[in-house]
């Protein structure tokens, strides 16, 4: 039976309701929380192993506070679940760190089944089994701080384009198609194009630097190969 913690982050009593009786059936620990704002508080006390975020809620939305979250030196794996179900929603949550999406009205079940998916990924042995961190001439990686600097200057990443850069590092010397990262790091059911893949890179490399932007070689017509060389 799963002995990780849930907090569920909504304003509506029914929601979290329901959402609690599944998980308590199904073995997890529940917290809850009714808004951002004490959603927030109660990550930086207790610590939960995921939270069900709702986006629409009052004091701080739920991208604000996944966004938040995403900017601590670690944080838990979020779900959004939201009532709008536009493309362009779930793409803004995963571009803001989200593990997952659900639109409203959504099965209890089917949360199920997306909350043990998530932990399973995110686990505590899974990160240990990745390399604490990266270093290669003048560009360091820290995936657990979710950190990278180059020649000794912090480099501001977005969620995913820090996700695109430890991908291409963690497989250097190998090409990685543009389909191949946009499954990685986005995810298999990103709605998003693979050009998405390319202005992340773009960014990537502007961000860099001329020096550490030249590791994130281009390979025609497939994708992307990290070649660091001294």
């Amino acid at each position: 039976m799963p002995s990780e913690t849930v907090l569920v982050v909504d304003d509506e009593a029914n929601i979290r309701e329901i959402v609690r009786v599944y998980l308590e059936h199904e073995g997890f620990s529940v917290m809850e929380a009714c808004d951002g704002e004490d959603a927030l508080a109660i990550v930086e006390h207790k610590h939960p192993d995921l939270v069900v975020l709702d986006i629409m809620m009052p004091k701080v939305d739920g991208n604000e506070v996944c966004k938040r979250l995403r900017q601590r030196p670690s944080s838990p794996a979020i779900i959004m679940l939201t009532a709008r179900n536009h493309e362009l929603d779930k793409v803004l949550s995963l571009e803001l760190g989200a593990d997952d999406y659900l639109a409203k009205p959504f099965s209890p079940r089917e949360l199920i089944t997306r909350i043990k998916a998530v932990l399973r990924r995110t686990a505590p042995s899974v990160r240990s089994s990745k390399p604490k961190s990266f270093k290669f001439g003048d560009l360091e990686i820290s995936p657990e701080a979710r950190e990278a600097a180059c020649e000794g200057a912090s480099l501001s990443l977005t969620p995913k384009e820090f996700d695109t850069l430890w991908y291409l590092a963690s497989a250097k010397g190998r090409v990685c198609s543009r389909e191949i990262l946009l499954s990685n790091v986005w995810g298999d059911d990103y709605p998003g194009g693979i050009r998405t893949v390319d202005s992340h890179v773009k960014s990537l490399r502007e961000k860099m630097g001329p020096h550490c932007g030249a590791y994130l070689r281009t390979v025609w017509g497939v994708g992307y190969r990290f070649d660091a060389q001294q």
